[in-house]
């Protein structure tokens, strides 16, 4: 019997849209903690869609979930998430994924995209 060769997601350098609903996410989160807890729901979200522990977000990205107050986050935010190699001497993981906003006009029928790096 021949053996298969696995080929593991994590080993690969990609980049994918998603959009997330904040709005389910934070339902019942008292109001001085909406937009904190979002930041840890999008990072909880990259961890479980990319398979790597360390997840960076863009300064761009904070100021877009901020921008409404504490109280107001969005309800939807269209996010670029790419799993990076880790250059830096005594990284304890080889990649790291990277969050990033995205701005759309309209959120309706948008579907999970593979960006091509050019």
């Amino acid at each position: 019997m021949a053996t298969k060769q696995k080929r593991s997601a994590l080993t690969d350098v990609v980049t994918r849209e998603y959009t997330i609903h904040l709005h389910k996410r934070l339902h019942g989160v008292q109001f001085k903690k909406r937009a904190p807890t979002a930041v840890k729901e999008i990072k909880a979200f990259a961890l479980k869609h990319m398979g790597t522990t360390d997840v960076r977000l863009d300064p761009q990205l904070n100021k877009e979930i901020w921008k409404q107050g504490i109280k107001q986050v969005p309800y939807r935010l269209r996010l670029r998430i790419s799993r990076k190699r880790n250059d830096e001497e005594g990284a304890k993981e080889s990649l790291f994924s990277y969050v990033q906003a995205v701005n759309v006009t309209s959120f309706k029928g948008l579907q999970t995209q593979v960006v091509e790096d050019s």
